[in-house]
C-alpha cells in the first residue's frame, strides 16, 4: 500500500472508529483477539503465553487505566512493528470492535484494578461477616447460597448487580440481629475478590467483562431514578472518573444501606446495559484535560497533518464526543505503520506520551467541534 493510499484510508478507519454509537467490549471475544492476533506470542495472562513483555493476569502495583495502557502501546508501537515483522509474522489489524473487546479483557483479568491480597481477604470475609451466612461449600440450613454457587464471582458486573439486589434482603437480616452494616472499601472488596476468585472451587472460571448498550443504559439510569440523585450526564462524569468496576461494586453496596426508599432491582442485562452507559462517559477511565491535551497535540506534531487538508490525512473537527481510549488502540494498528513512514519522510519523531497525556490528547479530541 503506498503512503497515500494509507492515509486516505486512515479517513475511513477514523469514521469507523469514532462513530457517533459508543463501541463496547466483550471479553470473551476479546481474549480470542489477543490469541487470534498474536498478541499471546510476546504476552501472557497468570503465567499462559509469552515471557518477552509484561503479564497482564498479574496484579501489579502500577495504577494501569485504559488511557495509560493506550499511550504505552503508542510508545512501544514502532518496537512491536518491528518485532513482529523479524518473526515473521502477519501485522495485527485491530478494529475498533477488537480494540473493546481486548479492553473488556484486559477488565475481565483485573489489569486495571488495584492489587488485591487473598490473606487479607479471607480474614475480611470473617470479620465483614460474610461467612456467617455464605459457607464456601455447603450451605447451612436456612442460610445463603454458598460462595462455591456464585457465578458473578469471575464477573464483575454480576458482581455489582448481586450485591445491589442482596441489599434489602441484607439490611433487614442486619436489623433483625442489632448489627451494623458491613461496609467495605474498594481496598477491602479486592481483598475479597482475589481470596474467593483463588478458592479450589472457583480458581479455573474463566473472567468476564461485557458492558452493553449505552444508550439503553441511560434511559435504565433515568428510569431507575438515579438521576434523583446523580443528576445529569455532566454530574456523574466529572464526579466519578476513574474508577474500577471493583470500586462501582463497593460503591453500590455501601449506598444500599444509605437509601430510604425501596431499592430498584436490576437484572443482569439493564446493569451491563447501566455499565455500558457509564463506560461511554469514561467513568473507567482517567478524565482528561483538554488544555494540556492542547498542547499534546501540538508537541506531538499531530496538527502536521491532521490540520492540514493537503496533507490526506483526516480532519479531526466533527467527531466531538467520539474518541476513546480503544478507539485510539485500533487507529494506532491500522493506521500507525502508514503514519510512522510519512512521519520518517518528514523526520518528525514518533510521539512518547507520558502518564496523563493519552487522557489529556482524547479529552481535547473530543471538545473540538
Amino acid at each position: 500500500m503506498r503512503i497515500a493510499e494509507g492515509v486516505v484510508l486512515s479517513g475511513v478507519l477514523l469514521q469507523a472508529a469514532y462513530g457517533g454509537t459508543p463501541v463496547l467490549g466483550d471479553s470473551r471475544k476479546g481474549g480470542e483477539v489477543f490469541t487470534n492476533q498474536k498478541c499471546v506470542v510476546c504476552h501472557s495472562v497468570n503465567g499462559q503465553g509469552g515471557k518477552t513483555a509484561p503479564d497482564l493476569g498479574k496484579r501489579v502495583a502500577r495504577e494501569f487505566t485504559p488511557s495509560l495502557v493506550a499511550g504505552l502501546m503508542w510508545n512501544h508501537a514502532p518496537a512491536m512493528w518491528s518485532a513482529i515483522a523479524a518473526g515473521g509474522l502477519d501485522r495485527p489489524q485491530v478494529d475498533a470492535g477488537q480494540a473493546a473487546d481486548l479492553f473488556a479483557y484486559f477488565a475481565s483479568v483485573r489489569f486495571f484494578e488495584h492489587p488485591g491480597d487473598a490473606a487479607r481477604g479471607s480474614a475480611l470475609f470473617k470479620s465483614k461477616g460474610c461467612a456467617g451466612c455464605h459457607a464456601i461449600e455447603a450451605p447451612s440450613p436456612g442460610v445463603a447460597k454458598p460462595v462455591a454457587q456464585w457465578d458473578s464471582v469471575s464477573d464483575s458486573i454480576a458482581l455489582a448487580q448481586r450485591m445491589w439486589n442482596h441489599a434489602p434482603a441484607m439490611r433487614q437480616a442486619v436489623e433483625s440481629r442489632k448489627l451494623r452494616w458491613p461496609s467495605v472499601t474498594s481496598q477491602e472488596l479486592s481483598d475479597i475478590l482475589v481470596y474467593l476468585q483463588n478458592l479450589p472451587q472457583l480458581k479455573h472460571r474463566p473472567p468476564h467483562y461485557a458492558p452493553a448498550s449505552a444508550e439503553t443504559g441511560e434511559i435504565l439510569f433515568q428510569a431507575k431514578g438515579c438521576t434523583g440523585c446523580h443528576g445529569v450526564k455532566a454530574a456523574v462524569d466529572k464526579r466519578f472518573a476513574n474508577r474500577t468496576m471493583t470500586d462501582f461494586a463497593a460503591s453500590m453496596w455501601n449506598h444500599g444501606a444509605r437509601l430510604t426508599k425501596p431499592l430498584p432491582e436490576m437484572n443482569a442485562e439493564e446493569m451491563r446495559r447501566i455499565v455500558g452507559y457509564l463506560e461511554s462517559l469514561q467513568v473507567f477511565d482517567q478524565q482528561g484535560n483538554a488544555a494540556h491535551g492542547k498542547k499534546v497535540f501540538e508537541t506531538s506534531r499531530c496538527g502536521n497533518c491532521h490540520n492540514q487538508p493537503a496533507s490526506g490525512a483526516p480532519s479531526l473537527a466533527g467527531m466531538k464526543g467520539q474518541f476513546s481510549s480503544a478507539a485510539m488502540v485500533s487507529v494506532l494498528w491500522q493506521h500507525g505503520p502508514a503514519m510512522l513512514e510519512k512521519m520518517k519522510q518528514q523526520k518528525i519523531a514518533w510521539p512518547r506520551f507520558q502518564a496523563g497525556d493519552m487522557a489529556d490528547l482524547v479529552a481535547f479530541l473530543n471538545s473540538k467541534s
